[in-house]
Formats: structure tokens, C-alpha cells, sequence
């Protein structure tokens, strides 16, 4: 056996069309997109000179535009994560970019790799189309996480909003000029549509299912039975708030006790194809005088076996439900 440093090219193309992915959209998109500003996107967008009707057809748009194109054919693998993270391209853009970083990487291929065309091909559509997938997964786990993070103080500016004597929608629109991305661009959302007249617990109800996020149908049950029987909305909400933040802190206590499983588990699962890697990179000919018997490929495909269950044994151990 001789040392080969394809499977090294390979992955740094992969990790270079991964980073060029966030390199795109961050050029494209700049700071509007970012959930790091105080100011959210809502209220950007409305300082710059945009009409309220025509902000809001906008941010209504992005955010239903991708659940609407699932249909397409390879789309349809990140529809739902794109409309999590809200992904200012839109599908078409998506699609183009997946199919752009898939040229990028088969120029990659061939300019550091000997491999036939036909390889080239197969291997750079999987890497435009995995490092997109993985990078809007990415972003929706992010996003999604800090709205989690949001929801409890956002239902208590609520809470103290409704002691005073505002109304709820009153209370919506402070939380959606006080909250930064991405719950204050969402909340702001509901607040323009109830100024144009949906009920603002159909709103809620919408927003929860499109985010589909446990914490949010709480909200909207608990505003939608207040409207139909009656009673104190800021009581229901307190105590609302104090149970998502409870399921938050115990959420991130799990998360914290199964930590070190999940990196045993990561490093379990890399550790042999690191040493695979090493071995062949300090001793090209270890497996020399094996790779030509008779059971060395049934051997590797066994491993591998073995392997791809260890991925998902030790998954499942530390994927403990709450």
C-alpha cells in the first residue's frame, strides 16, 4: 500500500465549501441577518424607510417561502430546517448555491485528487448538497435555541406589561421592540398583524406550529382559553413564565450532566477512523501483507458494521427525553 493524501483532500474540500456557505449568505445578507444585533430585523427594516404593510409582507414571506417550495425535488430534505432557521435566501438561491458549491468542490477534486470523473461528480453534488444541509440544520438549531432562551423573559415583559394596563397586543408590541432577534422579530410579527386585525391568539397558534415548539403552544393555549372563559392574563402568564423557565433550567442541566457522554461518545466514534487514518499516514504499508486475502474486504465491511452501530448505540444513551 502506498500513502495516499486523497481522503485529507477530500476533507478539506468539504470543510472549504462548508465555510464558503456562511461566507455567501454573510456577504449577501450582512448584519441584517445576524442574531447577535439589539435592534432586530424587524425594526431594521422599518428604520430604513419601510412601510409597516410592506416590512411585514416581507418577513412573511421569508418565513413561508421555504415550507411552500418542499416539493422540489432535493429541496425537500432542508424545507422544514430552512423555514427553523429562517434562511433569508430563498429556495431558488438555495439551490443555486447548493449546485455552485458542488462545481467549487469538483473543480477541488480535480485539481487534488486522481479519482474518475464519475467520482468527481457523485462525491462534489454530495458535498454542495451536505455542507448547505448542514449548515441550515446548524442555523436552525441555533436560532431555535435562542428563542427557547428568549421565551421566559419575553413572557414576563409580558406579564409586567399587562400589571400596568396595557392590553395584550399593547404587551406584544413591547416585547417586539424590546426583545432582539430572532423572538423580537417574530413577536413583532404578531403585534403587525393584530394592528391589521388576525386575533393574536390565531397568531400565536401559527407562530407555534411553524416553529413547532412546545414552550410556544403553551402560550397560545393558555391566551386562547383566557379569551374564551375569562380571567386575570397576567396570573396565567406568571405562572407560564416560571414553568419555561424550569423547563429550561432542566433542559440545560441534562444537557450539562449528559455532556461528557456525548463527547466519550464522539470521541468513541472518531477515535477509530483517526487511528486508521494515522496508521496509514506514519506506516503506508501496515496492512501490506493482509489487503490481498481473501477475507480483508469482508473484514472491513464488518468494521464498518460495527462502527455505524457504535454511532447509533452511543446516540441513543445520551439522547435522554424530558
Amino acid at each position: 500500500m502506498s500513502l495516499s493524501a486523497e481522503p485529507i483532500i477530500y476533507g478539506l474540500v468539504f470543510v472549504a465549501v462548508l465555510v464558503l456557505v456562511e461566507g455567501v449568505y454573510l456577504t449577501v445578507f450582512g448584519r441584517s441577518i445576524s442574531l447577535n444585533n439589539r435592534v432586530n430585523r424587524r425594526l431594521t427594516l422599518l428604520e430604513k424607510g419601510g412601510r409597516r404593510e410592506e416590512v411585514l409582507e416581507q418577513l412573511r414571506k421569508e418565513m413561508s417561502q421555504h415550507m411552500r417550495a418542499r416539493r422540489v425535488p432535493v429541496y425537500s430534505l432542508l424545507a422544514h430546517k430552512a423555514q427553523l432557521a429562517n434562511i433569508a435566501f430563498t429556495p431558488r438561491q438555495l439551490v443555486l448555491l447548493m449546485a455552485g458549491l458542488g462545481l467549487v468542490a469538483y473543480v477541488g477534486l480535480t485539481m487534488g485528487t486522481g479519482a474518475g470523473p464519475a467520482i468527481r461528480i457523485a462525491v462534489a453534488a454530495a458535498m454542495g448538497i451536505g455542507s448547505v444541509y448542514l449548515w441550515v440544520s446548524n442555523k436552525a438549531k441555533t436560532r431555535i435555541g435562542l428563542i427557547e432562551a428568549q421565551l421566559p423573559e419575553a413572557i414576563e415583559l409580558m406579564v409586567r406589561s399587562l400589571k400596568v394596563g396595557h392590553p395584550f397586543s399593547s404587551a406584544i408590541g413591547i416585547v417586539a421592540k424590546e426583545v432582539p432577534d430572532p423572538l423580537g422579530t417574530e413577536m413583532g410579527l404578531i403585534a403587525d398583524e393584530a394592528a391589521y386585525g388576525r386575533d393574536v391568539s390565531d397568531s400565536l397558534k401559527a407562530m407555534a406550529e411553524r416553529l413547532d415548539m412546545q414552550d410556544l403552544r403553551f402560550l397560545a393555549v393558555a391566551v386562547t382559553i383566557q379569551r374564551q372563559a375569562g380571567g386575570n392574563l397576567a396570573e396565567i402568564l406568571d405562572g407560564l413564565a416560571k414553568v419555561v423557565r424550569a423547563r429550561f433550567r432542566l433542559f440545560r442541566r441534562v444537557k450539562a450532566i449528559t455532556a461528557e457522554a456525548k463527547w466519550s461518545g464522539t470521541f468513541l466514534s472518531g477515535f477509530p477512523l483517526a487511528a486508521l487514518a494515522g496508521i496509514n499516514l506514519m506506516e503506508p504499508d501496515y496492512y501490506a501483507e493482509v489487503s490481498q486475502t481473501p477475507v480483508f474486504i469482508p473484514a472491513c465491511f464488518v468494521v464498518a458494521g460495527f462502527l455505524l452501530v457504535n454511532v447509533f448505540v452511543m446516540r441513543a444513551l445520551v439522547n435522554i427525553k424530558v
